[in-house]
């Protein structure tokens, strides 16, 4: 790995951020009534789009926002410019990590598949109140403001088409209602809600919302490991590995992801009883084999749409030892334009030959004389993988990730030195189940919880 190229310094990031920065403080106070800094900051939006097709119609939507006359075709503009200063910092960041890493890239674009016509009029409701936000600002956000999504998002969750702008919504709403009202926050998340504003903005689009072409795939899938994503009232497990096809062409990384709704009481290796049900290949991931895979949907992104019945288990893969073979190879799928942005790289990375340096607020690699921060935060309790395992480890599987302005590696899995002998540690490792003393416990706590809960539900259906 080129180490060096993670620290170096990209052209042009910093100004496209301080643009981003810039727009998101507009949103703070509101575009109701545009005070100067915020014209400002309108205005260095459409300067950093200025060489783009988006040039004339953002200079147009800043104008007629700084003078208080914009309405809502001028406010889409303005999140349409945001997202593609994200997605250009996107691209700019993943041809870094590509470089280092010495891997080949999809030149092509994700094709968008078929989409379904979506009731214009909800469309045109959810926008509405996306920019009475933005005319208020995060400042002048309350109850009444916010609760004005409810009857949106009621009517929008029977339509199969619009339950992905539905559930941003509801989630975007329910952060606000926690946060109101907003004139007494001491902190607000500027960029978050900007992120989800902009985002929710633009799937008001019709069309917008289409889901990457799917296709079938036949051949081998070597999983690297899982990274284990957890809400009071939701968790997700996403398997990376690498797919091998049967007729030999190029290994690809692909993403296989299962999720479940939980109870808040419900946590830690608990969380893999909700999602072993609905997908074979966490098991798969637990004893260390890959599967055979027989004609399986997967979209242009590289994410496997699972189905138990077109998977088989197959032979043992160890996960360090496809990392060493096969990733080195392995192309990325390319990544739809509305979906690019830095908070979603992940990109799977072997490390190795590197020093760990610890600090005070957490852990760091030296590789090759260059610091790499290791987000040892991320790794879940669902497994046995821990911090001071990553600290006592000679190499790591991990996902390079980008946050806070550096790349900073998640780690999936470690090898340790034991008794003279490398022993792997996987954060997944009890996906499929466990004989881990540790493992064990943990499960039949979780088993008794959810056991009660299933108990006093029983008893109020029955009532």
């Amino acid at each position: 790995m080129r180490a060096d190229l993670l620290t170096d310094a990209v052209d042009g990031l910093d100004e496209a951020l301080a643009a981003v920065d810039g727009f998101d403080q507009v949103l703070v106070g509101g575009l109701l009534r545009p005070q100067p800094a915020q014209a400002a900051g309108l205005a260095g939006l459409a300067d950093a789009v200025a060489g783009s097709p988006l040039a004339g119609r953002t200079a147009e939507a800043s104008e007629k926002t700084a003078a208080g006359a914009a309405d809502e075709d001028h406010f889409l503009v303005l999140a349409a410019a945001r997202t593609a200063l994200l997605g250009s910092v996107h691209d700019a960041l993943v041809a870094r990590v590509e470089e280092a890493v010495g891997r080949p890239r999809a030149e092509e674009t994700a094709a968008p598949g078929a989409g379904a016509e979506h009731p214009v009029n909800l469309l045109a409701a959810a926008r509405g109140w996306l920019c009475d936000l933005a005319r208020t600002g995060w400042q002048g956000i309350d109850h009444e403001l916010v609760g004005g999504a409810a009857p949106v998002v009621t009517a929008m969750l029977p339509e199969p088409a619009l339950r992905r702008l539905a559930t941003l919504l509801d989630g975007f709403a329910a952060e606000l209602a926690a946060s109101c009202p907003g004139a007494t926050l001491e902190r607000i998340p500027v960029r978050r809600w900007a992120d989800l504003w902009s985002r929710a903005m633009l799937l008001t689009l019709p069309g917008a919302d289409r889901t990457a072409a799917v296709t079938e795939v036949t051949g081998r899938l070597l999983p690297l490991g899982v990274d284990l994503h957890e809400h009071a009232t939701a968790v997700q497990a996403q398997v990376h590995a690498v797919f091998e096809p049967a007729d030999g062409t190029t290994p690809r990384l692909v993403r296989a992801g299962v999720s479940a709704p939980k109870p808040d009481t419900v946590v830690g290796a608990g969380l893999w009883q909700l999602l072993r049900p609905h997908m074979s290949l966490l098991a798969a991931v637990s004893e260390g084999r890959a599967m055979e895979l027989d004609a399986m949907p997967v979209t242009a992104e590289g994410d496997l749409i699972w189905d138990d019945a077109h998977a088989t288990p197959g032979e043992p893969a160890d996960a360090f030892a496809t990392a060493r073979v096969a990733l080195p190879t392995a192309t990325a799928a390319p990544v739809t334009p509305v979906d690019r942005h830095p908070a979603r790289i992940a990109v799977p990375v072997l490390i190795e030959g590197y020093a760990v340096e610890k600090e005070d607020d957490g852990l760091a690699f030296r590789v090759a004389g260059e610091r790499l921060a290791v987000d040892a935060v991320r790794v879940p309790a669902a497994g046995p993988l821990t911090a001071e395992a990553v600290a006592s480890s000679g190499a790591c599987l991990g996902l390079l990730r980008w946050d806070a302005g550096e790349f900073v590696l998640q780690p999936l899995a470690v090898e340790r030195t034991v008794r003279k002998k490398p022993v792997a540690v996987h954060a997944g490792a009890w996906a499929g189940g466990t004989a881990d003393k540790a493992g064990v416990r943990a499960e039949k706590a979780a088993t008794d919880a959810v056991t009660v809960l299933r108990e006093r539900a029983g008893r109020l259906l029955r009532k």
